[in-house]
């Protein structure tokens, strides 16, 4: 009897030092939420939905495969005549983020002949990619002192919020392509 206790109390300690130390450790990778009337930096609440949005569309551009690039859904299936193929989709938003987060103290460069040159899976992604390393390069710019003063285009906030609101858009037509293709989406995908 004593030996089966003794047993029992190992299995007991064992089991309980294995929830305290992962309940300790779930709390300690978990950052601490700001309290409530905490002022957040306009940055950090742009470049935290900024980098969903990139998640999201650099995974879904990655996850098409690159004979798909020039798939575009058919007319016989809906109102689908003249859309962009997958690939168009993804070198229109590389076009787009160079416009709305381009730096606004100077002119936008027309680069749209550029990226019309662009092939490959890997020419479109590697764009993308830069595209969304000069949003972020905007983003981290905007202070308080500067979110909501206008420039040439607009008030930096509401240019970021119009940027990150047509990835949205976007994002949302190459979900329909990679379904349509039999893929689910990265961000769809058990976790």
């Amino acid at each position: 009897m004593f030996a089966v206790s003794r047993y029992a109390a190992r299995i007991f300690a064992c089991g309980l030092f294995a929830a305290v130390s992962t309940v300790l450790f779930s709390q300690a990778a978990a950052p601490a939420k700001p309290a409530i009337g905490t002022p957040i930096p306009p940055a950090e609440v742009f470049g935290k939905w900024l980098t969903a949005q990139e998640t999201n569309f650099v995974g879904a551009a990655e996850a098409m495969p690159e004979d798909k690039y020039d798939f575009a859904p058919p007319a016989t299936l809906g109102e689908f005549k003249g859309v962009r193929t997958f690939g168009e989709e993804v070198k229109h938003v590389v076009q787009a983020n160079t416009f709305y987060f381009h730096d606004p103290t100077k002119p936008v460069v027309d680069n749209r002949a550029d990226i019309a040159k662009l092939k490959t899976k890997a020419e479109i992604v590697s764009a993308l990619k830069e595209s969304f390393a000069l949003a972020h390069t905007y983003v981290d710019a905007i202070t308080a002192e500067n979110a909501f003063l206008m420039t040439a285009n607009g008030t930096r906030a509401g240019i970021a919020a119009q940027g990150i609101g047509h990835l949205e858009d976007h994002y949302g037509q190459m979900v329909v392509y990679l379904r349509m293709n039999g893929i689910i989406p990265p961000a769809s995908r058990p976790k």
